[in-house]
């Protein structure tokens, strides 16, 4: 088994409807090919792991390279894994009406996002840490005068 970590840019901005729309897709293909992960989006920044067979993944990301939808597409790691490190497909996004946040479901706003799992390598969770930053902005500095 093997996780591939890439970055891309989104050819146009995706808008709510079309974040959930992919994620449906997501999981109708993730579940047939055995394939979980986690991806990162907001104002057109997308970063994702995606963990799996190698026979599988390999050409998976080729696809994906090649998808129309994305552009600048960077293989940033592919590693053995002895193990999964998200079992289940999950989604992080900025959503561009956050009123409407709560009717999405599987998706999980920057803010709530969880740790990394302690399968990850450190320099995989260091990597996952960035693209996170990289995708969703720096946190918030907190105010210690508060």
């Amino acid at each position: 088994m093997i996780h591939i970590i890439y970055m891309s840019r989104a050819v146009r901005p995706l808008s709510d409807d079309n974040l959930r729309e992919l994620l449906e897709q997501c999981r109708r293909d993730n579940a047939r090919h055995n394939v979980s992960g986690v991806l990162f989006y907001s104002h057109g920044n997308i970063a994702q792991l995606i963990e799996g067979e190698a026979e599988v993944l390999e050409p998976l990301f080729e696809k994906i390279s090649r998808d129309g939808r994305h552009s600048n597409v960077i293989r940033l790691a592919k590693r053995p894994i002895a193990a999964r490190s998200f079992d289940g497909w999950s989604m992080a996004f900025h959503p561009l009406e956050p009123a409407a946040f709560a009717q999405f479901q599987d998706f999980f706003s920057p803010d709530e996002a969880p740790a990394n799992p302690a399968t990850l390598t450190i320099a995989d969770s260091l990597l996952l840490d960035l693209l996170r930053q990289a995708v969703f902005g720096p946190e918030p500095a907190v105010d210690s005068q508060a």
